[in-house]
């Protein structure tokens, strides 16, 4: 495994993040693929195996269960000071006005459920899910230097936003003195290559670590065009973030099964391979629910891809409207 900077902080991550939305009660969200705690947790442990110390959840992820189970896994398989523990807040948790988003009370009582499920005093990266445009970024950016202050948090992150939108936040924390955000978590995979125009140039030249979510989309770049599965039939999220540009993604899909034969290696390893080696990225966030997918994640690190391979792969890309923000 290899270990890098979380952005321009003295904290070592995996190059790898093991992304724990695949583990929770089915029934107790969206996502009826999730993995129930007994299936969950031998890919926990098989991530630590395998070196990976870095860990990402969110309180909306199956109602709270996700981290419930990736709370008790980790206790059990590991000791807290080992481990990278990061979690988010924004999403609905309950019913009426004041069940969701990044106001202070929403922030203050979300931390704590929070701490409360995973079993732990603190996180190591607090990060909002979403940008909340019905709250001031002032209330939002001094709710979550609380929560550093109060030793609950340890560095605070954000997620898929417009570059203006997280420019401006980066400024108004510096002129406040209040903690900075130190990662960007967003979309970048080969079909979606948005975040290149601003996002990524942004975090570049600020110094902010970046944890790519979804960068085999959803699977799409792991296997033939068109060929579905248990999830791609019931992720309506994931349904919308790749509609409309069938026919350009099928040659993006199409390039990467292409170059994973001539490598000999699975299409996963190609598409990770990607990510891994654009400027900027930190960590990867990566979903699994077989035993292969760790596997190829950790193999993605030692491919090294020609600039004659890379130009291939991106060659057939046509730009999209930005997809994720909400």
């Amino acid at each position: 495994m290899e270990y890098v900077k979380l952005g321009s902080t003295g904290l070592e991550v995996s190059r790898i993040c093991l992304g724990c939305m695949s583990y929770g009660i089915p029934d107790r969200g969206p996502h009826p693929w999730t993995l129930k705690e007994e299936d969950s947790r031998p890919f926990i442990k098989q991530a630590l195996e395998a070196g990976i110390n870095f860990f990402d959840t969110a309180n909306v992820y199956s109602d709270g269960t996700s981290e419930e189970i990736v709370g008790r896994a980790l206790r059990d398989f590991a000791k807290r000071e080992e481990v990278v523990i990061a979690t988010k807040v924004h999403g609905r948790m309950r019913p009426g006005p004041n069940g969701q988003g990044l106001s202070r009370r929403a922030i203050l009582a979300e931390i704590d459920h929070s701490l409360r499920r995973l079993g732990t005093d603190y996180v190591d990266l607090y990060q909002i899910h979403r940008f909340d445009p019905t709250v001031p970024i002032e209330e939002t950016l001094e709710a979550l230097h609380d929560v550093v202050k109060a030793g609950k948090a340890r560095y605070i992150g954000a997620s898929s936003m417009y570059a203006w939108q997280f420019a401006k936040m980066l400024y108004t924390s510096a002129r406040h003195g209040w903690t900075r955000f130190v990662t960007m978590q967003n979309h970048v995979n080969l079909m979606h290559r948005e975040e290149e125009r601003e996002m990524l140039p942004l975090c570049r030249a600020e110094g902010i670590g970046v944890l790519p979510w979804s960068p085999l989309a959803r699977g799409k770049l792991t296997r033939p065009w068109g060929e579905a599965t248990a999830r791609t039939e019931t992720d309506e999220f994931g349904k919308k973030l790749y509609k409309g540009f069938e026919d350009a993604d099928g040659l993006v899909v199409q390039r990467v099964a292409e170059l994973a034969g001539k490598r000999d290696v699975p299409m996963a390893q190609v598409a990770l391979a990607w990510v891994l080696q654009k400027p900027g990225i930190t960590s990867p966030i990566v979903g699994a629910t077989k035993i292969r997918h760790i596997e190829d994640a950790v193999k993605a690190l030692a491919l090294e891809l020609t600039t004659e391979e890379i130009a291939a792969l991106e060659e057939p890309y046509v730009p999209h409207p930005v997809a994720g923000f909400s």
